[in-house]
């Protein structure tokens, strides 16, 4: 099974809607132990690429993500701008010119992704940030794709263990990014960045489940 260019684009649509509608809830999660707009400027940055993605809705997969990006890295402050533009831009990267993907390009994609996101904000597991949920969800997947599952099953363990990740930085202290300055008062929140990660991962999957 694949997935194609035309479900690519409405994974993005629907991560925008997704993102607008918790933009409250990301926000106040940010303001427990951050800068109070990861709500804000993810749904701000979103609105900005639904703006942008018409005029590349039918280029390749890679075009488009690049694209989504560039946008996002020009329109979106604090550290969730330069940290999702360059997992969009490394993932569209690690997909140039293809018009659909299988299992292992989803995966090889999205790995692509995270590890920009790593090289560029240097965090580990356990630093309570986005990481703490993509690294167990690309887990799942890789092992869900070698098992040769479904796309549909294979996201649905992907989208479980972006969850569970999640939810593990609630009783973390967290050692990166501006919650670090809060020290054990940082304890008891959940990291607003695996949260929005966690948002992403469940739209891919719902876009997946719908075009089966």
């Amino acid at each position: 099974m694949s997935v194609t260019r035309d479900q690519i684009v409405t994974w993005l649509e629907k991560t925008a809607v997704v993102l607008t509608d918790n933009k409250q809830y990301l926000t106040d999660l940010d303001a427990a132990i951050g800068d109070a707009d990861h709500g804000i400027n993810m749904a701000r940055g979103f609105t900005k690429v639904m703006e942008k993605l018409p005029t590349v809705a039918d280029k390749d997969i890679g075009n488009i993500l690049k694209t989504v990006g560039m946008t996002l890295i020009s329109s979106v402050g604090g550290a969730s701008g330069p940290l999702y533009g360059t997992f969009y831009m490394r993932a569209g990267t690690a997909v140039a010119a293809k018009e659909e993907l299988s299992n292992a390009d989803l995966a090889a994609m999205l790995q692509a992704g995270v590890d920009g996101i790593v090289q560029r904000g240097r965090a580990e597991l356990e630093d309570k940030t986005m990481i703490d949920a993509w690294f167990p969800a690309m887990a799942a997947l890789k092992t869900a794709v070698d098992n040769g599952d479904s796309t549909t099953n294979a996201l649905q363990k992907t989208v479980a263990a972006a969850e569970q990740g999640m939810k593990a930085t609630i009783p973390l202290k967290a050692r990166k990014g501006r919650a670090s300055y809060l020290g054990d008062r940082s304890i008891g929140h959940q990291d607003p960045g695996a949260t929005s990660t966690h948002l992403i991962l469940n739209a891919l999957l719902e876009t997946v489940q719908e075009g089966n």
